[in-house]
């Protein structure tokens, strides 16, 4: 493992890293859910591994199942969440010239972070 962080609404871990690309396994606990961001430096590509989740994609909210999976281009407002009764895991490819945290625009935040 390459990285691994607990945060407030679950917790992810890097299972691969290059210049080109990195890949999470995210994990977000049940009723919890991340903030509604942008990135301008990278997309993303999320497989839900268990589900359901509920995402958002600019403004549209929609269910996918475990084996769905949702692109997200660079700009795109996006939020993860996972319902009440259950956690949710999936896989995030982020793909782009930078992966740092410090690429997240945070548009709403459960946890009062900037």
């Amino acid at each position: 493992m390459l990285e691994f962080s607990e945060r407030p609404w679950g917790s992810y871990q890097v299972l691969h890293t290059t210049d080109a690309a990195q890949v999470k396994e995210i994990t977000v606990k049940a009723g919890a859910r991340l903030s509604y961001q942008t990135h301008q430096k990278r997309a993303e590509h999320w497989f839900i591994v268990q589900g359901p989740a509920i995402v958002t994609l600019d403004g549209v909210t929609k269910t996918l199942q475990q084996g769905d999976s949702i692109d997200i281009g660079i700009g795109v407002a996006h939020r993860m969440a996972a319902p009440t009764e259950n956690s949710v895991v999936f896989i995030e490819v982020q793909t782009g010239t930078y992966f740092g945290e410090d690429d997240i625009v945070r548009l709403e935040d459960d946890f009062g972070r900037n």
